[in-house]
């Protein structure tokens, strides 16, 4: 996938209304405080670029899913106290995206100040990519920005048919999402290992497929093991199993065969007889799991065997936890991984999803080259799909 998009840099904004999409998507907590405001802080280095250049900024977002209805609680007034905060100057914010007031908010706005609209989502036409909502939202402004990585997969109003009213470029964090997820699949150094994990292959098998061929070394961990393990007949006691999947799971183990190429599973893994911090555990091998207990981690056999291969890579991409890693004694997998990965000298890239909270809680952000800001939207690069949130953008 050769990707090649202009960049807000590429264009002239002096004296420009500016139009930008970001993923102020946060999580609240019952007072409506902001508990992790990371994609906040990932929009400022476009924010400033953009208000340095005289011009001034409308921002748009969704938060949660309230289904084209007005949730009080989903409103976007937080997202504007706190990035007041971080620019030190007032964002002025209106309660809705379209209509008179929004209109006329837009209009009067002056070089160097900022707009936040209203929650996109509260109107249905959203996301059901409605042209003349677009329309509404595209002539409040001269240009368009995306730097929403995070909805760059969806077909929505904001992210995809408003790129055929205004001249559309990418943001600074979508340009950096793009380089890093891009070379991955161009030209990575190697060895090139992927580490993949989660619950669900289903979310996951595109990206196997799409990978496998490019990679010196695939680890699989987490719940979607058990969908491999069981496609070969093997029991896998009361684990996770996805079993509409288990015939597209054995495929991948016949081509990985075939083709000679280093798709890993683990050896052993602890079982629990529940999933609660009070369980019972003990470790086995990965072809004997007792039938009244299911697994919750790579057990220590495997994570010497996906250590090794970690530490000769230099490249990594790693999606998805080893293990249930919410409850302590089930993260032991995760925390080993996330260290080794943190430790590696190559590059290193973090899809998205439980694995940006699993080095987040484990303390290793920093020690990552890239964390990407789109769970989803990286996996769909990853697979090789066209993101709707790309394709109308502006080619250098």
């Amino acid at each position: 996938m050769d990707i090649n998009k202009k960049s807000v840099k590429d264009i002239d904004l002096q004296n420009k209304k500016v139009l930008m999409r970001v993923d102020f998507n946060v999580p609240l907590d019952e007072n409506s405080n902001i508990t992790d405001a990371t994609r906040i802080e990932k929009a400022l280095p476009t924010i400033e670029y953009i208000l340095e250049q005289n011009a001034s900024l409308i921002l748009m977002s969704h938060m949660g899913r309230p289904k084209g209805e007005v949730k009080e609680e989903l409103r976007l007034d937080p997202v504007a106290k706190k990035l007041g905060e971080y620019l030190k100057k007032e964002v002025k914010k209106v309660d809705d995206c379209i209509g008179a007031e929004v209109e006329k908010s837009a209009r009067e706005l002056k070089a160097g100040e900022i707009l936040l609209l209203e929650n996109l989502r509260f109107h249905k036409e959203e996301t059901k990519n409605d042209e003349q909502f677009a329309k509404k939202l595209a002539s409040l402004a001269d240009v368009y920005v995306n730097d929403a990585f995070g909805a760059a997969h969806r077909a929505h109003a904001s992210v995809s048919a408003i790129t055929k009213y205004l001249p559309s470029v990418a943001g600074l964090l979508m340009e950096k999402e793009i380089y890093f997820l891009s070379n991955l699949l161009k030209n990575p150094e190697r060895p090139f290992i992927v580490i993949l994990g989660g619950a669900k292959i289903s979310t996951k098998i595109g990206v196997i497929n799409n990978l496998l061929e490019r990679v010196d070394s695939m680890l699989i961990g987490g719940g979607m093991v058990f969908t491999f393990i069981k496609s070969k007949g093997i029991d896998i006691g009361k684990s996770l199993v996805e079993m509409e999947k288990e015939v597209e799971a054995f495929e991948i183990l016949k081509k990985a065969h075939n083709d000679e190429k280093d798709l890993v599973l683990p050896v052993d893994v602890v079982v629990a007889d529940d999933v609660n911090k009070n369980a019972k555990t003990k470790i086995v091998d990965i072809n004997s799991i007792p039938d009244d207990m299911l697994g919750v981690d790579i057990g220590p056999k495997s994570v010497k065997l996906f250590l090794k291969k970690i530490q000769s890579a230099k490249t990594i991409f790693w999606n998805g936890p080893m293990g249930i890693f919410e409850i302590d004694k089930f993260a032991k997998g995760t925390i080993e991984v996330a260290k080794a990965v943190a430790a590696n000298k190559g590059t290193t890239v973090i899809g998205g999803g439980d694995s940006v909270a699993a080095v987040k809680k484990f303390g290793l952000s920093d020690k990552i080259t890239h964390i990407s800001t789109g769970g989803g939207a990286s996996l769909e690069f990853m697979e090789g799909k066209s993101l709707p949130g790309l394709e109308g953008l502006e080619d250098k």
